[in-house]
């Protein structure tokens, strides 16, 4: 598994209205996508949930690096591009994943957290636990998945869940679900991913 977001920071008087119609004109072009197990359409919106900013920023959770890659050079990726700029792209191997409580309900928020991995820690010891973390949130009622990556250039944990309710039991910040594109969620490898 292979976890991916990119982010486009809008300017605070930005009509949020432009990201929804987009998203619900063009969400369901990844539905199907070869290699994805999930898309999350994610916005936050300055003033709700506690965020300070405007922003669409899409979380991925990918099963094959050719499924995302064709996603990115293929001409998918073009589109936010031409419309909003290249952004940076944050890349994460895979940890964890684990399914939640409300796994077939329809998610509502989703909570993205992301910490360092500090220096001096037993790595073994540390992934492990981001391992437990996953498992913990995915257990919490109303969770509908929960997945931990690490990006090992910059030494960063990321923890994803989405959740079923507007009250998560996770921190970090907080998006709002517009779509779930959902191809090959049940491929995607459960526990831990090594």
């Amino acid at each position: 598994m292979h976890a991916m977001q990119y982010e486009f920071t809008l300017p605070a008087d930005y009509d949020m209205g432009v990201i929804r119609a987009r998203v619900a004109r063009a969400g369901h072009l990844l539905d199907d996508w070869d290699g994805l197990g999930v898309k999350t359409y994610l916005v936050r919106e300055r003033g709700l949930h506690g965020s300070p900013v405007n922003q669409y920023g899409p979380f991925y959770l990918w099963n094959t690096v050719p499924g995302m890659n064709g996603f990115l050079w293929g001409g998918a990726f073009q589109g936010p591009v031409d419309d909003f700029g290249r952004p940076r792209i944050r890349q994460w191997t895979g940890l964890a994943y684990e399914e939640g409580t409300a796994a077939g309900s329809p998610a509502a928020l989703a909570v993205r957290r992301r910490q360092p991995v500090p220096d001096g820690v037993e790595l073994a010891a540390f992934m492990a636990e981001a391992a437990d973390e996953t498992a913990r949130l995915a257990a919490e009622d109303g969770a509908v998945l929960a997945a931990s990556a690490v990006d090992t250039g910059a030494w960063e944990l990321v923890h994803f869940s989405l959740w079923e309710h507007d009250t998560p039991k996770a921190e970090g910040d907080v998006f709002q679900v517009l779509h779930l594109s959902e191809p090959g969620r049940g491929a995607l490898p459960r526990g831990r991913q090594w």
